[in-house]
Parts: structure tokens; C-alpha cells; sequence
């Protein structure tokens, strides 16, 4: 099955080291595409709740893919989110074709969208208690929870089911975040006079146009590799919601190659493709001299 071509994907939200990331199902979403631009916004790699125990092999190939996308072409943007632990300390630093932000800003036919994790907000609710629990240990235990819920649904072969999903949205107060989030989000793009605000953090895949007298923005979340599987496509002037359980192909699996390969090889490759873009530069500037 060929490769779809997107000009931009933006994943969040994945949680590798933690036994709650759907490594499996990211995978072979991520080998069923081809784009120009990879950004990954935020909470990609759980520091708070890493376990060597948690990061069984599945996801190291998905480090190992990203990077085999960087060597290979796509320019992959990390930007950093609140789990995402020391990576802050390498903000705005270039790794091969992989470079390292706390923000991005892109122009994309004519209209510029303004990127980040979003937990720049988490301020506006340090006063709401029913939320903060959910962010503690004991949402730890609702996850342990559903995973035992899930795995009995999964040998009767039905659809996995988010209980911690169900509670955010029965929950007044989660759903007020929520929404506060997405207002404030879109308010401040509106302001700066952007045209799309994408972030992720709160692990809610969605699209609306929100509008204030100021003029109107699209507000865009990326939602997670938890609980929705879901990303943001763009392609042909307009964006979507990739939702791995409505949408997803038919598998693709890494290559028998990129199995064996050893994740300093990769990043050796990336450094070797960065070598060798500036020696392009280098001698087309040494033409031009000429």
C-alpha cells in the first residue's frame, strides 16, 4: 500500500515510558504516511512518570521511526510540552533534521498558524480541585483501571473504552477547563493575528472556528496517543482530524532495516544528512561567488 503524502502532521500527547501509550497502533500510523513537516507538540516522552519497565521495545521503535523520518527527509519539529522533562533544557538547539522548540509559528498558504503544547494555561486552573485530583496519583489508578476494563473487551473483540475519558466529560469542572482552554487559546491567536492556533495538552482531538470582535481564528488540538489515537492532518489548504480508530489503513510495519538498526546509527544518519545539506550550501554559494 503506498504512502499517503501530507504537507503537515502533527502528533501529541503519546507518553512513551508509561504503560498507557498505544505505541502499536502510533506505529503503524506513522508508517502509513509521508510528510513534509512532523511536528510533535508536546508529551512525547513522559519524564514525570518514566519507567525502564514502561519502555518496552514498541517504543523504542517509535524514536527510532521519527528519527528514520528525520533522516530521510521530513523535517521533524519537537516542541516541547510540560512531560517532556529535560528536553526544555535543549529548546531551539538542531539535531540533524530535527530541531527542538517551545513554540512554532508557520506560514501555510497565506495564513499563519501558531503552535505549542498549551500547558502555559494549567495557571487558570490551579483553584479547581475536582481537576487537580484528576492530575494526581489517583488518575493514575482510574488508567490502571481502564486498562483492566480493556483488556477484558479486547478478548470479547469489542472497541476499547476510556473511563477516564467518560469521567472528563461527565465532570462540570473538566468540562469548564476545557472549554476555558480552548477560549483562551483562541483569544490570544485572534489578538496576535493568527489564522489556526494548534496545540495539545489536554488530550481532546478538535476543530472549531471561534470568533470574537477582534476577527476569528480555527482552533486545532492534536488530542493523543492514549485514549483518542488521533492526529492533525494538512494538506490541500485545509486541516483535519485523523482518527486512528475511524480511520486507520491497513497496517504498515517498519522495515526489515529500520528493525535492526541501532538508534545511533539513525542518529548518525541525521547528522550525515545535515553534513551533506551543508556542503550543497556551501559549494551552490561557491558557484555563485564564482
Amino acid at each position: 500500500m503506498k504512502k499517503r503524502n501530507i504537507d503537515v502532521v502533527v502528533i501529541s500527547d503519546v507518553h512513551l515510558g508509561t504503560m498507557d501509550c498505544q505505541a502499536e497502533e502510533l506505529m503503524a500510523y506513522l508508517s502509513s504516511i509521508n510528510p513534509k513537516k512532523l511536528i510533535l507538540n508536546g508529551d512525547i516522552i513522559d519524564i514525570w512518570q518514566f519507567n525502564k519497565q514502561c519502555f518496552p521495545p514498541s517504543h523504542l521503535r517509535i524514536l527510532k521511526k521519527i528519527t528514520s523520518m528525520a533522516s530521510t527527509g521530513t523535517e521533524v519539529i519537537y516542541i516541547t510540552g510540560n512531560h517532556d522533562g529535560m528536553i526544555p533544557k535543549l529548546s531551539k538547539s538542531l539535531i540533524g533534521n530535527i530541531s527542538i522548540r517551545d513554540k512554532l509559528i508557520l506560514e501555510l498558504d497565506g495564513k499563519k498558524a501558531w503552535f505549542f503544547h498549551g500547558d502555559v494555561f494549567d495557571v487558570f486552573i490551579l483553584h479547581i480541585k475536582w481537576f487537580s485530583k484528576l492530575g494526581s496519583p489517583g488518575f493514575g489508578l482510574l488508567l490502571q483501571i481502564n486498562r483492566i476494563i480493556n483488556w477484558f473487551l479486547s478478548k470479547l473483540g469489542k472497541e476499547k473504552y476510556s473511563l477516564a475519558n467518560k469521567i472528563k466529560k461527565s465532570g462540570k469542572s473538566a468540562v469548564k477547563y476545557i472549554e476555558n482552554f480552548e477560549r483562551t487559546a483562541s483569544g490570544i491567536a485572534i489578538d496576535k493575528g493568527y489564522d489556526y492556533v494548534v496545540c495539545g495538552h489536554i488530550h481532546k482531538p478538535k476543530k472549531e472556528i471561534f470568533e470574537t470582535r477582534n476577527g476569528k481564528c480555527t482552533y486545532l488540538n492534536s488530542g493523543d496517543w492514549v485514549e483518542h489515537l488521533s492526529a492533525l492532518e494538512y494538506s490541500f489548504k485545509r486541516w483535519k482530524i485523523y482518527n486512528y480508530s475511524h480511520d486507520k489503513l491497513s497496517p504498515f510495519f517498519a522495515d526489515e532495516e529500520l528493525k535492526s538498526m541501532e538508534l545511533t546509527e539513525l542518529i548518525g544518519a541525521l547528522e550525515l544528512n545535515r553534513t551533506s545539506k551543508q556542503s550543497r550550501r556551501e559549494a551552490e554559494e561557491e558557484s555563485i561567488d564564482a
